[in-house]
């Protein structure tokens, strides 16, 4: 999708999107972890995959069924937890990594507010197609500029 058909659900400031941290920081906690687990319950079921010789009398098959039920259940809460966050206007971006955006207009344009599971606040932004290596510190200037000429608007 091109920046241009974009439409996000809401716009941030900088102070919107701090006030949101205690919440997003704590869901990214729970989702970072349970895409760990996940992570590693499905390393263990492609390890049984390869041990398993079909047979009836297949000695992993009580795990392999184990392992993919706990798979199922972990995946549905992965999703509450996602949703969790599009519900608040937040667009996780990655699990693993712990990053979300938060919807901004910077410069007249709709932009990205980058945060980072560990940092303090929101620090970063980014333009629409510019990704995580695209981030750009925010400055004093356009965090407390009062007229918006700055470059960061509040919407």
């Amino acid at each position: 999708m091109s920046p241009d058909e974009y439409t996000p659900a809401k716009i941030f400031t900088v102070e919107e999107a701090n006030a949101r941290l205690p919440l997003v920081r704590a869901i990214m906690s729970d989702l970072m972890r349970l895409a760990a687990e996940l992570s590693e319950r499905r390393d263990r079921l492609s390890q049984l995959s390869r041990k398993r010789t079909g047979g009836s009398s297949d000695v992993y098959q009580a795990e392999v069924e184990q392992v993919e039920l706990e798979l199922e259940k972990e995946s549905e809460r992965l999703s509450d937890y996602l949703r969790e966050l599009l519900e608040l206007g937040v667009e996780p971006k990655s699990a693993m990594a712990g990053l979300v955006d938060f919807p901004a207009v910077i410069d007249g344009k709709l932009a990205y507010l980058c945060w980072k599971y560990g940092e303090p606040e929101v620090l970063y932004w980014h333009e629409i197609d510019a990704g995580f290596a695209g981030r750009q510190s925010l400055t004093a200037d356009s965090v407390t500029g009062s007229d918006h000429s700055d470059g960061l608007l509040d919407a």
